[in-house]
């Protein structure tokens, strides 16, 4: 019979090739006791030995297992079929402590069928390095060297009986061998079992990892080396059990995303490459989510770490927040793959379901993926790492640290939440280090490398209003928390999805009413705070009363004055060394404080509202009322009331009214003094303007105060009203008659104070007199100590009521002054 050779090169078992898988374990023999054991006994190591079929020549150590003979292979055995042969060998393999493969192969060229099959050594023959195929190529995961040249092998051949017999059997290796303890991780002794699959889909139906039901199934065995595979075993299983489950369910997905499109035109949904293909990214956004963005899409989060269904699939809804503070849905995605192409698909398809316009900031998992497609598809886009989920994998990583040191996780909270400065923070992570000697954690090293992402203190400068608004632990919004879990199959995905959705509306709609039907409790007398109970929505307004209320324990200290911006020191009483600093422009009615809060919250520190407040400016100016936060944020309404009455209440503060015609006084006094024809025509102006402002403080005088008793000031409600004062009062000119009429009455209510003063005075002195007179008259200590003391009290008395009497006169004159 003519043959022919064929060789393959096949493992027995779980594998193929002598590829590792990318979850697969190899055990390094090089690693092993120098004396390994197997399940009969020692391995004899003994010196090379020469000829025979059974000879080793390697150059080498070889090593002969030593095995009960009837479980040994041995030439003239036979077997029922090839199979028989290559699960008998493989059993020994097991008992010994070395992997098995096929090898070569032997067909008939008459009907091809095989003649002859041969099982070796798993580390039998040696690589072959194919320079063609690495030449100029970069191997990023290079696999562990295996083929050792091992000759160990069993030969099998069919009879014309049609069994099988060993033809061949070489039992030593040139390698030491596994002992029994490990065989677990040998590659063809890795199967999982009929009744552990069984166990595995049951675990893997109610939510568990491929971590917790290994260890379910050690229990149930009683021992890694029982199970008979690894836990990468597990986990590829588990993938591939997936695969095979999911395609038909993202199928009935798809269908529900059509379907809901063709019922609303404006219900958005996208499938990444052939919408009939069943394993691709999904996307979609209803028609009530593109218009919440259009509403509150300044900030936005992308949250992946929803394993929400059966098949872990990552399930990243785009959420924000409302104007309540609340989580708000912008669109929801499902990812087969978490590729950076799969993300960068992802951005670009939600982009244009939001019609292209892109967030002033996004908070994503910690990852290196998605941080590399948002740079490429929101380059201006401010990209923060959720804190909450580092914290969380810190406390894993460095669990030895905190299990030795149970302060740390406390000190490492006030490191990265309380620092009111970078020089703060930098210097807070330092001592940390130091301190628990962790200056060589990589874990630490690679967090504190982007620590622009993730700590509080280098976010202030962008809009994340959750950090101060909704006062969370800082981690991803909660939408849909409550409705799914780890065990929502996807059939049950869309009827908990609606449900959560419909929750979240009519928590909305609560918030709306109480907001509208409502009245706050008010804390202060200050128009801002009524002004504010206004127009914010109830949970923004009460975080804004926090701030103002928190001013009074706040003092306001004027640190320099270049004529356009004043800079103040703003700090609690005796505590200078935490100060911030505001500084004012009047001119524009901005302010701008170094702690931020604006910049990141949208809503006024206490230290700008400390400013405000010994400024006088009464009410918030328009441009620190964002329209996000207020009541009509989802409606057309434009606050253009309100911005009038800004003006106006603005210019009640007498700070702002110096500043601004001191600012319009130097640019009057450098246009005048530039030619003499230019200073003579503003000095004519200055005086006509100096006489008209007199006669308008004289008219205002007579109107507003009548005989020591101040009427109720007038509106000033805007620029043009104020104007139209002054023009009335100019025109309404006192006469002269008028005048000295006046001037006469002042004068006789000053000579009348000063004769009842000094009426008092000698009346205070008479019983001083008298007082003093009864004192000599007593002789008792007693009754002397008490009219010592009525003495003094009196004597008191004296000086307290004429200080009265001077301050009304003071006030007296200083009225009559104004008046001139």
């Amino acid at each position: 019979m003519d043959n022919q050779v064929l060789n393959f090169d096949i493992d027995l078992g779980a594998g193929g090739s002598d590829a590792v898988l990318d979850d697969a374990i190899e055990i390094d023999d090089a690693e092993m006791a120098e004396t390994p054991l197997t399940a009969n006994g020692p391995i004899t190591a003994v010196p090379t030995i020469s000829g025979g079929c059974n000879s080793v020549d390697v150059g080498g150590t070889i090593y002969i297992p030593e095995t009960e003979l009837d479980l040994e292979p041995y030439e003239g055995m036979d077997f029922e079929s090839e199979e028989a042969a290559k699960a008998f060998y493989n059993s020994y393999a097991r008992r010994i402590g070395f992997s098995t493969r096929v090898s070569s192969s032997r067909r008939s060229r008459r009907d091809g069928g095989i003649i002859q099959r041969s099982f070796v050594c798993a580390k039998e023959g040696f690589r072959n390095l194919n320079e063609k195929r690495t030449k100029n190529r970069e191997i990023k995961r290079p696999r562990v060297i295996t083929r050792v040249g091992c000759k160990a092998m069993l030969s099998v051949k069919i009879q014309d009986s049609g069994k099988w017999v060993v033809t061949g059997f070489v039992k030593e290796h040139n390698h030491e061998l596994v002992p029994p303890d490990q065989v677990h991780c040998l590659r063809s002794h890795r199967q999982i079992s009929g009744p552990a699959k069984t166990l595995i889909d049951t675990l893997q139906a109610a939510g568990l990892g491929p971590r917790r039901i290994m260890s379910a199934l050690i229990k149930e065995y009683g021992g890694i080396s029982k199970v008979g595979f690894t836990e990468v075993d597990c986990r590829n299983y588990m993938r591939n059990n997936r695969q095979r489950n999911m395609e038909g369910d993202i199928q009935l997905l798809i269908d529900y995303l059509r379907q809901m499109n063709a019922d609303d035109p404006n219900f958005f949904y996208a499938v990444q490459g052939d919408d009939d293909h069943s394993t691709g990214n999904l996307f979609w956004a209803d028609a009530r989510a593109k218009m919440n963005y259009t509403y509150f899409g300044d900030t936005v989060t992308l949250d992946t770490t929803y394993r929400s269904n059966r098949y872990r699939l990552p399930f990243a809804p785009f959420t924000g927040v409302n104007h309540h503070g609340q989580p708000v849905l912008f669109g929801c995605a499902f990812l087969i793959n978490e590729s950076e192409d799969s993300f960068v698909w992802l951005l670009n398809t939600w982009l244009t379901a939001m019609s292209g316009r892109r967030p002033v900031s996004i908070t994503t998992d910690h990852d290196t993926v998605i941080r590399s497609a948002i740079m490429q598809v929101f380059p201006e886009t401010r990209h923060r790492f959720c804190k909450w989920q580092i914290v969380k994998k810190c406390q894993e990583k460095l669990s030895h640290i905190l299990l030795k040191h149970p302060s740390f996780e406390a000190d490492f909270h006030k490191c990265v939440n309380l620092p009111e400065s970078i020089d703060e923070f930098e210097s807070c992570w330092l001592s940390l280090l130091d301190k628990y000697d962790l200056r060589d954690s990589e874990w630490l090293q690679s967090i504190y490398h982007v620590r622009r992402q993730w700590v509080p203190i280098y976010l202030h400068d962008t809009f994340f209003p959750e950090m101060s608004i909704t006062q969370r632990s800082d981690s991803m919004n909660s939408f849909f928390d409550g409705y799914l879990n780890a065990s929502t199959t996807l059939s049950q995905f869309f009827k908990l999805y609606e449900k959560a959705l419909d929750s979240r509306n009519e928590k909305e709609v609560k918030a709306d009413y109480d907001t509208m039907n409502t009245t706050p409790l008010l804390k202060t007398p200050s128009p801002m705070e009524k002004q504010a109970s206004e127009l914010y929505t109830r949970r923004i307004f009460v975080r804004f009363q926090e701030e103002l209320v928190g001013t009074l324990t706040f003092m306001a200290t004027k640190l320099e004055d270049d004529g356009e911006v004043i800079t103040y020191q703003v700090a609690k009483y005796g505590e200078d060394h935490k100060a911030f600093h505001v500084r004012f422009n009047v001119l524009g009615m901005k302010a701008t404080c170094s702690c931020q809060m604006f910049e990141f919250s949208g809503l006024l520190c206490r230290h700008v509202l400390a400013v405000f407040r010994v400024t006088n400016v009464l009410t918030l100016p328009s441009h620190y009322i964002l329209k996000r936060w207020t009541r009509n944020a989802k409606s057309s309404v434009i606050l253009d009331g309100y911005r009038g009455n800004t003006v106006g209440n603005c210019l009640e503060s007498h700070t702002v009214r110096y500043n601004i015609l001191r600012h319009e006084a130097f640019k009057f006094v450098d246009e005048g003094a530039k030619t003499v024809e230019t200073y003579e025509f503003a000095m004519r102006a200055l005086q006509e303007a100096a006489t008209k402002v007199a006669l308008v403080l004289k008219s205002e005088g007579r109107s507003n105060t009548l005989n020591g008793h101040v009427r109720e000031p007038k509106d000033r409600g805007s620029g043009s009203k104020i104007s139209h004062d002054i023009q009335e009062n100019i025109n309404d000119k006192m006469s002269e008659d008028d005048m000295d009429q006046k001037i006469g009455e002042l004068t006789s209510e000053l000579e009348f104070a000063n004769r009842k003063y000094e009426h008092e005075r000698c009346y205070l002195k008479a019983e001083k007199r008298e007082c003093l007179n009864d004192q000599k008259s007593s002789r008792s200590v007693s009754g002397g100590f008490s009219n010592m003391n009525a003495s003094k009290g009196l004597e008191d008395l004296v000086q307290k009521r004429p200080f009265n009497l001077a301050a009304r006169e003071g006030k007296l004159f200083s009225h009559l002054l104004w008046e001139l």
